[in-house]
């Protein structure tokens, strides 16, 4: 079920971009690195994470950039010591690894602003032993840096499976 759904908002974000030619030229590349601090109910056992993304979007209207998106994302794990009546025992957590592939959303809420917010939607594919992955979001916040050739965001990256794995992230992309 959730592939299927996955692949419907696919589809439709993919009809809109290509509709997007005709509206807007605001077509670009995007690739960046990001990184930052997991939260939630991961936040004891790692420490934080760091990614590459890469994203390609169609401008649909003067306000509006539709996309798709994939990248790469690391969370380190930690060491964890527990002491109890004198006995110290160590864990040491493996890193967790993902590959997000999805559809992106990007609005400009106004002419010749370079402030944009929106959002990532897709799957989280699981690469490391035992992470099978699942549904993934990312609502992002970001302004155009150096005459719009480089964006500076912050986003919430979140893989929604029986817990939720979640980061705060600050990312720096260049836009081609």
């Amino acid at each position: 079920m959730k592939k299927s759904s996955i692949a419907l908002i696919f589809l439709v974000f993919t009809a809109f971009a290509l509709q997007a030619q005709r509206n807007v030229d605001r077509t670009n590349f995007r690739a960046g690195v990001n990184g930052g601090l997991v939260i939630g109910d991961f936040s004891e056992a790692y420490s934080f994470g760091l990614g590459v993304d890469a994203y390609h979007h169609w401008g649909v209207s003067k306000l509006l950039d539709v996309g798709i998106t994939a990248g790469f994302f690391n969370a380190f794990g930690s060491k964890e010591s527990i002491s109890v009546n004198g006995l110290v025992a160590e864990t040491e957590f493996a890193n967790v690894q993902y590959i997000p592939v999805g559809a992106s959303l990007r609005v400009y809420p106004g002419k010749n602003v370079g402030f944009k917010f929106g959002g990532d939607i897709g799957y989280a594919v699981g690469i490391n032993e035992g992470n099978e992955g699942a549904l993934y979001y990312r609502p992002s916040i970001g302004i155009d840096l150096r005459g719009g050739i480089s964006e500076l965001n912050i986003s919430y990256f979140a893989v929604n499976d029986e817990a939720t794995f979640s980061s705060v992230l600050l990312g720096y992309l260049f836009l081609f």
